[in-house]
C-alpha cells in the first residue's frame, strides 16, 4: 500500500455498518488508527457485522445516532447506502470534520491502476468482463466495489503494477475529494434514485464526479449513442474514448472494448473472455427449469430500465415478479414491450400498487404479500415453454437487507420446488 502512515494515530467515525463499513473499520484499526462505527439499525444484518469485526479497541454505537460519538473525531468515512443529510453527516459538517468516502479512503492508500466503472446500468458486467480480460491477459486484478468486495477489503494486497476494476455508483462518488482513477467509464444514464436526488440533473452531477479529479494523463470512455453521456466530453481534462454501436456486441462488450484497447489487449483476447463469460450472479441468472418452465434470477435489476434490457434478452412468453422499494422509478417504461412479452406480472413490496397502476391498463397484474406466495402464484400462472421472471425494478430494503440476499432467497424458493 501508499500512504500507509497517514491514517496512524487518527480519531476516525465509520457512519454505516454493512460491508464497505466494516471492511473500512478494519482496515483502519489495521493502520493503526482509533476507529469508531455508528449505524442507526441494531439488528441481525449489523450483529453479523459486529462480530467480523478485527479489533475489540473498536467503539460501536448501535441502534442509534448521537452527537457525542460524533464529537472529537478528525475524519468520517460514509459508507454508500448513508445520505449526506443523515444526522452524523449533518453533525460532522457543523463540527468541520472532513467527511469522504469508502472509496476515497481506499483510493489514499492504492498503489495500483484504478479503472472506475460507473453507469445506471451494466456496471457489475462491464466491471467483471473489464477484470477478466486483464486476467486473461496475464495482468494482476482486482474486482472490487458494489460488485462484491469492497474496495477497502482488498487494498492491502494491492501493489504497484497490479489493476483495479471498481464498479462505483453515484453514492460512492458522492463525497470524494482526491478520488483520480487512470480509466473511468460512465456507461448511460436513466432516472434512478430519485428518492435520494431531487431529479436526473442531480444524480448525473454525482456520477460526473467520477472524472472530476482526471487530466491529460488519465482516459474518460463514454457511450457515443446516449447523447447525455456524449456530451460529457466537453466538461473533460482527460482524453476522451468513445464506444458506438457495433454488430453482434451489446453495449456492455463495446465499452469493455473502448477500455481493452487503453490498455494494449488483444482484441481477439477481449472477445474469447465474452465468448467464455457466463454472466454475474442475480443478473438474468438462470436458476432451474421446471416441468418445461425456466426461473430467472434478475435480483439486481432495481430501475425499469434494467428490467427492459431483461425483456429484450429473453424470448420466452414471461411470468414477472416484480416490486420493492419505491425510489421514484416510471414503472410504465415497460409497457410497450412488456404487453408483447408479459403474459402476468405478480408485485411485492412498498411498490406494488405503483407498478400495478402502471401495467394493468396491458398486463394480468396479481398481487402478493411475500416473495414465497409471488413463486407460488406464478408457477400456477406459467405454463411448460414459458419462463418466470424475478425482475424486481426496485431496491430491496424493504423486504431484504440487499439485491443478493433477495436473489438467494428467490433462488431457493425455486430449488425447493418439486418437479423434475
Amino acid at each position: 500500500m501508499r500512504n500507509e502512515n497517514y491514517f496512524k494515530g487518527k480519531i476516525v467515525l465509520i457512519v454505516g455498518f454493512g460491508r464497505s463499513g466494516l471492511a473500512s473499520a478494519n482496515l483502519l484499526d489495521a493502520l493503526g488508527a482509533q476507529v469508531y462505527l455508528t449505524d442507526n439499525q441494531d439488528n441481525h444484518s449489523t450483529r453479523l457485522a459486529l462480530s467480523k469485526l478485527k479489533s475489540k479497541e473498536i467503539k460501536v454505537e448501535l441502534g442509534k445516532h448521537s452527537r457525542d460519538f460524533v464529537k472529537g473525531k478528525d475524519l468520517v468515512i460514509i459508507s454508500p447506502g448513508v445520505s449526506n443529510q443523515a444526522l452524523p453527516i449533518v453533525w460532522a459538517k457543523e463540527e468541520n470534520i472532513p467527511v469522504i468516502s469508502e472509496i476515497e479512503l481506499a483510493w489514499i492508500l492504492c498503489p495500483a491502476e484504478v479503472i472506475a466503472i460507473t453507469g445506471t446500468n451494466g456496471k457489475t458486467t462491464v466491471t467483471t468482463l473489464i477484470g477478466k480480460a486483464l486476467q486473461k491477459a496475464g495482468k494482476r486484478a482486482f474486482v472490487c466495489g458494489n460488485i462484491g468486495n469492497p474496495f477497502c477489503s482488498e487494498v492491502e494486497r494491492m501493489n504497484s503494477g497490479d489493476f483495479v476494476s471498481l464498479e462505483i455508483s453515484s453514492f460512492q462518488l458522492e463525497n470524494i475529494n482526491a478520488f483520480k482513477p487512470k480509466i473511468s467509464v460512465i456507461l448511460n444514464l436513466s432516472r434512478n434514485h430519485l428518492d435520494r436526488y431531487k431529479d436526473i440533473r442531480e444524480y448525473l452531477t454525482a456520477k460526473k464526479h467520477i472524472f472530476k479529479n482526471q487530466d491529460l494523463s488519465d482516459y474518460l470512455v463514454l457511450n457515443y449513442d446516449d447523447p447525455v453521456i456524449r456530451s460529457l466530453a466537453k466538461e473533460a481534462k482527460a482524453k476522451v474514448v468513445y464506444f458506438r454501436k457495433e454488430a453482434g456486441l451489446n453495449p456492455n462488450e463495446q465499452a469493455v472494448l473502448a477500455v481493452t484497447s487503453i490498455l494494449g489487449i488483444d482484441r481477439d483476447l477481449a472477445l474469447q473472455v465474452f465468448k467464455e463469460f457466463k454472466g454475474v450472479e442475480h443478473r438474468l441468472e438462470e436458476v432451474r427449469k421446471v416441468n418445461g418452465v425456466r426461473f430467472i434470477n434478475d435480483s439486481k435489476s432495481t430501475t425499469p430500465e434494467a428490467t427492459l434490457w431483461a425483456l429484450n434478452n429473453l424470448s420466452e412468453p414471461l411470468v414477472l415478479i416484480a416490486g420493492g422499494r419505491e425510489k421514484g422509478n416510471d414503472y410504465s417504461l415497460v409497457l410497450e414491450l412488456g404487453r408483447k412479452k408479459i403474459k402476468a406480472a405478480i408485485v411485492i413490496g412498498e411498490a406494488k400498487e405503483k407498478i400495478k397502476q402502471a401495467l394493468s391498463a396491458a398486463i394480468e397484474v396479481e398481487e402478493a404479500l411475500t416473495l414465497d406466495e409471488a413463486v407460488s402464484k406464478a408457477i400456477r400462472l406459467a405454463r411448460s415453454g414459458d419462463c418466470v421472471l424475478f425482475s424486481p425494478m426496485c431496491k430491496s430494503f424493504d423486504m431484504f437487507s440487499n439485491f443478493e440476499e433477495r436473489g438467494m432467497a428467490f433462488k431457493a424458493l425455486v430449488s425447493n420446488l418439486p418437479g423434475a
